[in-house]
């Protein structure tokens, strides 16, 4: 069994590259580019490592430089967000050796945390490290294609890092249980390791929670837990926007958001006006969201990205600046409609597709003239003939809820 309160993830951080879960490629990249030092500085002096949270980026790095027995410097986006910080922190490293005699390795980690006015010339200078290091530069990130890496990326080669697979994860799990004296089932670690997802760092926590202080941990033991609560994720994301003391903290709330851009926009836009109660200000704050939807068509139409910005901009920091961010007591969050209704819409379909093949079997119609020539005509037995609908229905093979859906007033 575990021992003390020791946290997991601290407990078994991989010690050495073959020990980090899966993304083998990438891995086998990192090696390589870091050999290719041994012969002079490569052609590129830095590699951008980018990919969801939790799949092991940063302790990959750390594992490497242990393997290598490299001397790290590294730090988080809260270090270099102006141009004399990154020079405090990077500038004479990576020009230098260690006085240890050890080969040197510069990691800038979480550079996503460096967002628009808050980078006070940090990435700039950033970017001529890299371009001059005579030392290994890496650098972190969840996304290498923001906009605001575009210049940056140019010096760098790009390695992905993805989700581990669900066997690869189960596979991590089963090791630590080993290691812990648990006797796990297999499908108690399958349900925990498709919980997570594919971020290791939650699936370890969520292993500890359940199995700490056990010898054997069973499906029943792992069953109740429900998926993580993404809405909750959001609903959070909305507060930081809504309610941001600044425009800085309104964007950063973009990179916490585990929905895309459009869905992002659709939860903003329904919201607004439960939360906005000045009309000059829920004006505003319409008109900021208006804009931004210009540019998001613009994008789609162009795929010239350097709108995202933009896009970006308007429907944060644009949305929290135009109220006053008082609300008079609670209002809760609310799923947009909009596509609500378009999921119901999809199942409608579904269904009638489903209604319209069962009938064009039966009747030797194509689907498209079952709909347009039977469904009307059995609309009106449903409706009004309750009996010989059943008999349809026996004779159609159709469910409960085809016939609710055909006997329902259009």
């Amino acid at each position: 069994m575990s021992s003390g309160f020791i946290s997991w993830i601290r407990k078994y951080k991989p010690k050495s590259l073959s020990e980090v879960v899966g993304n083998e490629e990438a891995k086998r990249k990192i090696v390589e580019w870091i050999r290719s030092w041994e012969k002079g500085a490569p052609g590129k002096r830095a590699i951008f490592i980018y990919g969801p949270p939790g799949v092991g980026k940063t302790a990959a790095v750390e594992a490497l430089a242990n393997d290598l027995k490299m001397e790290v410097i590294e730090s988080d986006a809260s270090t270099y967000r102006t141009e004399e910080a990154v020079k405090r922190f990077a500038g004479r490293a990576s020009q230098y050796g260690s006085l240890f005699g050890m080969k040197r390795l510069i990691v800038f980690d979480e550079l996503d945390g460096i967002t628009g006015s808050a980078d006070h010339g940090g990435l700039r200078e950033i970017t001529e490290i890299v371009k001059n290091s005579r030392v290994p530069v890496i650098l972190i990130a969840n996304d290498a294609y923001d906009p605001r890496f575009a210049v940056l990326r140019n010096y760098c080669l790009l390695i992905e890092f993805k989700k581990p697979s669900k066997s690869e994860v189960m596979r991590y799990l089963a090791k630590i249980c080993a290691k812990e004296g648990i006797n796990a089932d297999e499908a108690a670690l399958k349900f925990i390791a498709e919980r997570s997802g594919g971020d290791v760092r939650s699936a370890v926590t969520d292993l500890q929670a359940l199995a700490q202080g056990k010898t054997r941990l069973t499906y029943e033991d792992v069953a109740w837990l429900a998926p993580r609560d993404r809405k909750e994720e959001i609903f959070n994301v909305l507060r930081m926007i809504f309610y941001a003391k600044d425009a800085s903290s309104a964007k950063t709330a973009v990179n916490m958001a585990d929905v895309d851009l459009d869905m992002l926009f659709e939860w903003i836009y329904e919201n607004i006006p439960y939360h906005i109660k000045n009309p000059h200000e829920l004006a505003n704050a319409m008109d900021m969201l208006a804009k931004s939807d210009v540019y998001r068509r613009r994008v789609k139409e162009t795929q010239d990205w350097t709108f995202l910005r933009y896009v970006i901009d308007l429907m944060t920091a644009g949305v929290a600046s135009s109220w006053s961010r008082k609300s008079a007591g609670w209002t809760p969050f609310k799923f947009p409609e909009r596509i609500k209704k378009a999921s119901i819409s999809k199942e409608e379909r579904m269904l009638l597709s489903e209604i319209s093949r069962r009938i064009g079997r039966k009747c030797h119609l194509s689907s498209s003239r079952a709909v347009r020539e039977v469904l009307p005509y059995l609309r009106v037995i449903f409706q009004s003939n309750p009996e010989m609908a059943k008999g349809i229905a026996r004779w159609l093979d159709l469910t409960d809820e085809m016939v609710a859906y055909i006997s329902r007033e259009q």
